[in-house]
């Protein structure tokens, strides 16, 4: 009876233990919960019979994999269609209206494009059953013990008015902050391991660890944003993809609080606006914004052609990254005497935006990308503001090339420069460079 009582007050009463410790409002201090979640753990360490795979003490616990299984989807998940200019969205529009040639009025759900890892969760009767990778499409690899690693995916569907389906698919991306990604690199770097390149990949390497634990030492947070196979019986039914959002937000699972209901192509146009006028300010990447047809009987309707649905497409943002040949690599005097690299290459245009330098900001950079003039390289605007470069693409290095030195002579005066190595790390070739004039 203790052990029934401790399980539902963290899990099957409220839904999750999500709706305790992560929401604004939370209904027990966190002390009070520590207290119930290590009783529970005494208890079902004292009756394991009674240990169930959607407890909350399973979050972290199983032992590493082998390797992964691979699942087949029950519904297939397709990839979307993109457009790139105002245009292409009007013409998405028409080619909706011409094949429903119905007088009935669209709408469209509109929400951020997440720059993560797309995931599946298979519920029965409100408990979580599985969780898969996208993978082809067709087949995932069955990552459930990872996914029960995120505190943001609930173990049970809340029951409320709106009570959970015998079986869902709910598919959704699961993604790292930006804030989070630094920290995870900083002490990545402090222990000399390899870093992320960018928050997607961390959140697609964390998923696939065969050790749990590794997975839950990682920020991994989840919105849940698509619908797969559905089994709800003869008395109820989703009708809208807005109406979905409302059954997931009543069942506990996080929604991107941006999601919104567009009457038509030109509100859509303009969320797309605000959503590009926003994403320096989300803690989280985005690369667009997905619209969908708000109604499922016009999207089953429209159908698909090969791996993407006609009802729904993917806006998405002027490239941020852009690749370009390194024509010079020159030196520098910054304000206080130090020789900063820059880099000047042919001129690209990133996010609208047209670049032809780029800091390198020090020899310890160069060192790291070991650039080089007449490399062929990848610029990135970071933080849609600052060029810089991003990875030198070795195969197309001409075999002439010659690495970059500091130079001994200050380019603007020509005296003898000072190079100030790092002491404390004498294994790592650290060093800055001043002009003391």
């Amino acid at each position: 009876f203790k052990q029934k009582t401790a399980y539902e007050i963290l899990s099957g009463l409220v839904g999750s233990e999500m709706c305790i410790r992560d929401r604004d409002n939370p209904i027990i201090s966190d002390s009070e919960y520590d207290d119930l979640f290590n009783e529970l753990l005494e208890l079902e360490a004292n009756y394991p019979n009674l240990s169930f795979s959607h407890s909350p003490t399973q979050r972290v616990g199983s032992k590493p994999l082998d390797g992964f299984t691979k699942v087949d989807h029950l519904t297939p998940m397709l990839s979307l269609e993109n457009a790139f200019h105002t245009k292409d969205l009007q013409d998405f529009d028409k080619r909706i209206k011409e094949r429903l040639i119905s007088e009935e009025h669209i709408s469209f759900s509109c929400e951020p494009k997440l720059d993560g890892i797309a995931v599946n969760l298979i519920y029965k009767e409100g408990y979580l059953h599985q969780a898969t990778t996208r993978g082809d499409g067709k087949t995932g690899e069955d990552i459930t013990h990872n996914i029960k690693t995120i505190p943001s995916i609930p173990l049970s569907l809340r029951v409320t008015e709106i009570k959970p389906p015998k079986l869902i698919e709910i598919r959704g991306e699961v993604f790292i902050d930006i804030e989070d990604f630094k920290k995870i690199n900083r002490n990545a770097k402090s222990k000399s391991e390899k870093v992320f390149a960018n928050p997607r990949n961390a959140a697609a390497g964390s998923l696939r660890q065969l050790d749990p634990k590794i997975t839950a030492s990682r920020p991994l947070k989840f919105f849940a944003h698509g619908l797969g196979s559905l089994d709800y019986g003869k008395n109820h039914s989703i009708q809208t993809q807005m109406e979905v959002f409302d059954f997931y937000r009543s069942w506990g699972l996080p929604i991107n609080p941006l999601t919104e209901l567009s009457r038509d192509i030109n509100e859509c146009i303009s969320y797309f606006t605000k959503i590009e006028g926003l994403r320096a300010q989300l803690p989280y990447e985005i690369d667009g914004v997905v619209f969908k047809v708000n109604s499922f009987k016009m999207q089953e309707s429209l159908g698909q052609v090969s791996r993407a649905p006609r009802w729904a497409i993917a806006r998405k943002f002027p490239a941020e990254v852009g690749s370009t040949t390194v024509k010079s690599i020159s030196f520098q005097v910054g304000r206080v005497g130090s020789i900063t690299p820059v880099a000047g290459f042919e001129p690209l245009n990133i996010g609208g935006v047209v670049v032809s330098h780029a800091s390198i900001h020090n020899f310890d950079e160069i060192e790291r990308l070991d650039v080089r003039e007449g490399d062929s390289v990848q610029i990135k605007r970071a933080g849609d503001v600052i060029p810089q470069i991003i990875k030198v693409d070795l195969s197309k290095r001409h075999k002439s090339s010659k690495k970059i030195t500091a130079p001994s002579k200050c380019p603007s005066c020509n005296l003898s420069l000072i190079h100030i190595s790092e002491p404390t790390r004498p294994e790592r070739i650290s060093y800055a460079v001043f002009c003391l004039k």
